[in-house]
């Protein structure tokens, strides 16, 4: 925004989706069930059992089922059914659920079975961190859209004769923006806490909002960066640390893997595991925002508007509010610092071209072995 950084963070998960932020992460294998599961069945036997029906040939497309079949199969549950029957439509709609509203993709229109260790066993099915899961598979989509190649989303899509006006209104409005005019804490008001299931403001929940840690959904690995956002829990904003570089793992989404997951990326999976030790420590001022410092750093490095140039001048110069110097410089405890997963593959195709670094990286190299022949040349070690 103009006056600084925000984010969907685990807690806007807790309030507007009412899902579980504790728990264990939500990961495993897509693919290979038959090396995993219990007695190493194959993965439609495994299905079979669980569902008590087989989709046809033609509603398979290789690990994923029509979503229609699902619908007409399970649409609704026969009255007076025994609890086998109920348990089998309860794991069909928890399915439908998951693959169609919480972790949808472009399509739209199918479900993959990758869900089928987690129906398996409805009862444990609330001790997985559907939160964080959620948010981390949002964060991509989010990427992924943002992308300039990008020419369909899922979901609703204005006519093209809206198209244009609707997102050059909604950046114009964003670039109006005072600082006055944006509520950094939307969730404090009593009306919107009568509302919200109790058990997401459970303590266990609600500390792992301010925690600094991987965003984990099978293939997909997130960082929830919050120490970047402090004003959202009360804070004041300091300069933030370099950003997280994981380009590797945001090219990742597990499409035609087959990996166990956390082994293949164990590292991740550890700082979920070990979350509760990450979690920011910083004070709660009456009038959160961003600090003196955090704007003249903004101001210098950030982008600070969306619309054109030419459609939007700025007569403010830079504005840096009166109450922002009273806020004090804001404080973010000592983290330990995430080594960058950067895209190798970048760095290589970079190196092919002969770019200016990797250039004078070959002539350092070359003068580098000159001078160690002329030592040998000379008898010198």
């Amino acid at each position: 925004m103009p006056f600084g950084e925000c984010t969907i963070t685990l807690q806007d998960v807790a309030y507007q989706l009412g899902l579980p932020v504790d728990g264990h992460y939500v990961s495993g294998c897509l693919t290979d069930f038959h090396l995993y599961i219990e007695g190493g069945r194959p993965a439609w036997q495994w299905f079979h059992e669980l569902l008590g029906v087989l989709p046809l040939e033609n509603q398979v497309q290789k690990f994923a089922v029509n979503c229609t079949w699902f619908q007409e199969t399970f649409g609704e549950c026969p009255d007076g059914a025994d609890e086998e029957t109920v348990r089998r439509f309860s794991r069909a709609y928890m399915m439908m659920l998951l693959g169609t509203q919480l972790f949808a993709d472009k399509s739209g229109n199918r479900i993959h079975i990758r869900w089928l260790p987690y129906v398996a066993r409805l009862e444990e099915m609330g001790g997985y961190s559907w939160g964080s899961a959620a948010l981390a598979w949002l964060y991509q989509c989010m990427c992924r859209v943002a992308n300039r190649h990008v020419v369909k989303w899922s979901g609703y899509n204005p006519g093209i004769n809206n198209k244009g006006p609707r997102v050059q209104m909604a950046r114009l409005k964003i670039d109006l923006l005072q600082p006055r005019d944006f509520i950094w804490m939307p969730y404090s008001a009593l009306d919107v806490i009568q509302v919200v299931h109790p058990e997401v403001l459970e303590p266990r929940h609600t500390m792992l909002w301010r925690c600094v840690t991987s965003l984990i959904y099978f293939a997909v690995v997130e960082w929830h960066q919050v120490d970047r956002v402090l004003p959202q829990f009360g804070g004041v904003q300091p300069p933030p640390r370099p950003a997280l570089n994981i380009d590797f793992l945001m090219s990742k989404d597990g499409r035609g893997g087959d990996r166990w997951f956390p082994s293949h990326l164990p590292d991740w999976h550890l700082h979920w595991q070990e979350r509760a030790e990450h979690i920011l420590q910083f004070d709660i001022v009456p009038d959160p925002g961003p600090s003196h410092e955090f704007l003249a750093w903004w101001h210098q490095h950030g982008k600070r508007f969306l619309s054109p140039e030419m459609l939007l001048g700025d007569p403010r110069g830079i504005p840096i509010p009166e109450e922002a110097t009273q806020r004090g410089a804001g404080r973010v405890p000592e983290m330990d610092r995430v080594d960058d997963v950067p895209d190798r593959r970048r760095i290589e195709r970079r190196a092919r071209v002969g770019t200016r670094r990797s250039q004078r990286e070959v002539d350092w190299l070359e003068q580098a072995m000159d001078d160690v022949h002329d030592v040998v040349r000379g008898g010198g070690r």
